[in-house]
């Protein structure tokens, strides 16, 4: 089985503002990976934990947990993140479902739903998960100075 350093999964992230050039400035982010495990507890049950994770193989849960805070004084209003996914990364799905996705390096976007990829033989299917190259969340509510939050999102290494 193939055996993969995770230095290779850190996330790329971008605030990309919308109509307001000093959001960005304002929005301070930060980001984690971890790796998800079961572990089998004493008394034999088993319980989910979040790991760092310095070595991933195919097929492991990570969890990309994006922070973000507002340390401007004012108000930031509508602004964007942005997250590409790492290559060895296949999407699997957000905590809040807000999101949109591109299935083509960033160039267009929508709900995965709505989203269609050509095949090499010029058929058309409904774009998958694993289809998905980047994440992005319109955060369109002002975030008052010195609050902020999180956006979490899934994937599978492939």
């Amino acid at each position: 089985m193939k055996k993969l350093i995770i230095s290779i999964f850190a996330p790329f992230i971008a605030i990309l503002p919308v109509s307001a050039a000093h959001a960005a400035s304002q929005v301070q982010l930060s980001s984690d990976v971890f790796v998800e495990r079961t572990k089998q507890k004493p008394d034999g049950t088993v319980t989910t934990i979040l790991e760092e994770p310095k070595l991933v193989t195919p097929g492991d849960n990570l969890v990309f947990v994006v922070k973000f805070k507002n340390a401007g004084v004012k108000p930031a209003e509508k602004f964007v993140v942005t997250n590409p996914l790492p290559k060895a990364v296949a999407f699997n799905g957000t905590a809040d479902g807000l999101e949109t996705v591109s299935i083509d390096g960033g160039k267009s976007w929508g709900f995965l739903s709505n989203l269609r990829v050509e095949d090499a033989e010029g058929k058309s299917r409904p774009a998958l998960m694993a289809d998905v190259t980047h994440i992005r969340w319109n955060l369109n509510q002002p975030l008052p100075a010195g609050s902020g939050g999180k956006l979490i999102f899934r994937g599978i290494v492939r």
